[in-house]
């Protein structure tokens, strides 16, 4: 089953043709400053699976240094997740449309999380990035 979201105005619409895994929610300082937000929740899947169904003309993104930065829809302003060589490599999962049906498995770099913030749920949590699985 395919995953649909795109940005607040509709401009950008994409879609996932597989499933999406590694699910975090990033406390970082750039994720609170770019999302408006105590944190970000990001899904991954395989890059084979994405397509852009329209607007792709209206993706702008912000590089915090080269080669790394936020996609974004340059009408509304959405945040749509983390590009790479014209695709989106992972989603915010606040554009997608119904349920993924996943859920969240670590905060991770709460090393930076805003000071206001607590988190009262059990999963783990990260300074930085969790360890890969193979570390």
């Amino acid at each position: 089953m395919a995953i649909r979201g795109g940005c607040l105005c509709g401009a950008i619409q994409y879609e996932v043709n597989g499933p999406l895994f590694g699910v975090s929610n990033c406390h970082c300082s750039m994720c609170r400053r770019f999302h408006g937000a105590a944190f970000s929740t990001y899904a991954k899947f395989n890059a084979k699976d994405f397509r852009w169904l329209h607007g792709e003309a209206d993706l702008r993104v912000y590089e915090s240094s080269p080669g790394i930065g936020w996609a974004f829809c340059r009408k509304c302003g959405s945040s749509l997740g983390l590009p790479s060589e014209g695709k989106l490599i992972e989603i915010t999962l606040g554009t997608i449309e119904g349920d993924p049906n996943v859920r969240p498995a670590a905060h991770i770099f709460v090393g930076s999380k805003a000071p206001w913030h607590e988190i009262l749920d059990s999963l783990p949590q990260y300074d930085g990035r969790p360890p890969r699985k193979n570390e």
